[in-house]
């Protein structure tokens, strides 16, 4: 009877610690996903939502803030199926002294639509919308808010694209995980911060470039040469676990609080980096530049938004 109890000793601590990789993982996972929701949904290049309201029925609109070089990117709002429906788009370069160009929206396929003209790789229009509706004037964004400022870009090859964004996501849950590591299971901590960083080479220092270089002419533009957000991000989570891998070693010590801390510490840089909206103080086309003669690709400045 005491062998048998002995010999489920080890098939219930091995149940133990799968359960627990287990629930390690899911929340790694979790956070993962709630800090990429969070930082897509606040950076400046999501659509601009909103919902326009007649009786007790309210139509859902969704204005773009990026778009690419191929075409003026059209903006659009539903039919919300009145006749006296009317609406005109306002707009103007970025951060210019530009007098406002008005063009009214026309219904195309059950849409109302108005173009805005293309610009080159890094130019900005900032625009709003003024109409009317069962006698109702309407204005988006309202009165005291802002303009809403679209950003041209060059398209990216899927082909880069998307193992750079898959890469990102995978280097922060493995980052992730090596945090709840340090603090739940520290004997695979340098395991899952080794994986990290290098889903952040090869997703963010490598293919980062290469993604900034297609959309807007520069493999980098952040520290030393610019002040993009992005870059820096990636810069300052890279950095933070090559000195994190290098201060506690490949090999567990006897003595682990030290090394935990660190990885725990790279882990919330990691985070509260990555909280930051993306394309926060990306690239930016200087109108002012390209009305004095400078070329496009030349007249691109970081850090402003």
């Amino acid at each position: 009877m005491i062998n048998k109890e002995l010999d489920q000793i080890p098939f219930n601590k091995l149940k133990q610690n799968k359960m627990k990789q287990f629930l390690l993982w899911l929340l790694a996972i979790i956070l993962m996903f709630a800090s990429v929701i969070y930082q897509r949904a606040t950076g400046p290049t999501q659509p601009f939502t909103g919902k326009l309201s007649l009786d007790e029925t309210k139509y859902k609109y969704k204005l773009l803030r990026t778009h690419e070089t191929t075409e003026g990117a059209k903006i659009e709002l539903p039919d919300i199926g009145v006749s006296d429906f009317s609406a005109s788009l306002h707009y103007k370069r970025y951060q210019t002294t530009d007098s406002l160009t008005v063009v009214p929206f026309i219904l195309e396929d059950e849409r109302f639509k108005a173009q805005l003209p293309v610009q080159p790789s890094a130019g900005k229009m900032e625009y709003f919308i003024e109409g009317s509706m069962a006698g109702k004037a309407f204005r988006i964004p309202e009165l005291q808010e802002d303009t809403i400022v679209l950003r041209y870009k060059d398209p990216v090859p899927g082909s880069i694209l998307w193992p750079h964004v898959f890469l990102m996501f995978f280097a922060v849950l493995f980052g992730m995980r090596a945090g709840l590591s340090a603090l739940f299971d520290p004997e695979n901590m340098r395991r899952w911060a080794v994986v990290s960083l290098v889903g952040m080479t090869i997703g963010g220092m490598m293919l980062g470039p290469l993604v900034q270089k297609y959309a807007f002419g520069e493999y980098w533009t952040g520290f030393p040469f610019g002040g993009d957000f992005t870059d820096n991000k990636m810069l300052i989570m890279w950095l933070a676990w090559v000195i994190t891998l290098v201060l506690i070693g490949l090999k567990p010590k006897k003595n682990e609080k030290t090394s935990r801390i660190i990885v725990l510490f790279a882990a919330v840089v990691m985070t509260a980096v990555y909280l930051i909206p993306h394309s926060m103080g990306g690239s930016t086309l200087d109108y002012e530049k390209i009305d004095q003669g400078v070329d496009p690709s030349q007249a691109i400045k970081t850090g402003a938004e």
